[in-house]
């Protein structure tokens, strides 16, 4: 198991980011929401990973910047627990207060841990409706 987080693993396009919000799924653990989509094509990629951070709710730049070096940690760390199935995921801090490493890290984990279970849920929602 390779832990490295490079720019494949890392959600940059613009247009993917666009559909992920706009027609993916997300649940709540706080301190994050969680959001993933199935990308069309991306069957056998990668999974790509967004990380951010609310300005509204965390005002300094190097707070926001703390969490989210400690999110992609987490991640980098855990990521073997989901299956490599070209899912888009984003996690999305809607805490607001700094948290440690020793903090999110268990809240990342089960946030991976229950992805796949939501993904069958959605995926199940979606086969009923065709």
């Amino acid at each position: 198991m390779k832990y490295s987080l490079p720019k494949s693993e890392r959600l940059h396009a613009e247009k993917s980011i666009k559909e992920l919000f706009e027609k993916g799924s997300s649940f709540f653990l706080y301190p994050f929401k969680i959001m993933f989509w199935v990308g069309e094509g991306l069957e056998g990629t990668p999974n790509q990973v967004l990380f951010s951070v609310s300005k509204k709710k965390i005002k300094k730049a190097t707070e926001r910047n703390y969490i989210k070096r400690r999110l992609k940690e987490a991640y980098r760390l855990n990521k073997s627990l989901l299956p490599p199935a070209g899912l888009l995921i984003g996690f999305v801090f809607v805490g607001e207060v700094k948290l440690s490493f020793g903090e999110i890290e268990p809240k990342i984990k089960s946030g991976l841990q229950k992805l796949p279970n939501e993904l069958s849920k959605n995926l199940g929602k979606h086969d009923s409706k065709n």
